[in-house]
């Protein structure tokens, strides 16, 4: 079992809860950091804006990202992630309810490591989450915990 940080990109307060909430029923108890905007996301993870100057930051061990974020898409967001080689092995799973097959090849183009649909369902959104939690949190091997200083 990991326990690291998985931090959620996701800017639908319904969807944070949610996601909380099948975490922790799936049996996932890794603390979870939430950016509600991709500006907010690209200052956590870089270290920049307003989390300037917090010295070392530990790299979460999964990003559950949307593509539809407020300042930043998903997209520029996953294009930074891979560029940085500081954060470019992080796993990144992309969560969104967009059924658009290009932002599918976009997705996996730019580097993600998997792209889920929303369920629309709350039971099958939970489900789905449940699942998505205890592959890359319990059962997969992942890269070794960073630290970093940003730049």
């Amino acid at each position: 079992m990991n326990d690291g940080i998985l931090f959620l990109i996701e800017d639908n307060p319904s969807d944070i809860d949610l996601t909380r909430r099948a975490l922790e029923r799936g049996g996932v108890a890794n603390p979870v950091v939430v950016a509600e905007d991709g500006q907010e996301a690209l200052n956590y993870l870089f270290g920049e804006g307003a989390a300037a100057g917090t010295g070392f930051n530990e790299l979460p061990t999964l990003i559950l990202m949307d593509l539809k974020l407020p300042k930043v898409s998903g997209f520029g967001i996953l294009r930074r992630i891979r560029e940085d080689p500081r954060t470019k092995t992080v796993p990144v799973v992309i969560l969104t309810s967009s059924k658009e097959q290009e932002d599918v090849i976009k997705g996996y183009d730019l580097g993600a490591n998997g792209y889920i649909r929303k369920p629309v369902d709350s039971r099958q959104f939970q489900d789905t989450i449940s699942q998505l939690g205890l592959y890359w949190l319990m059962l997969s091997e992942l890269p070794p915990k960073t630290r970093f200083r940003p730049k």
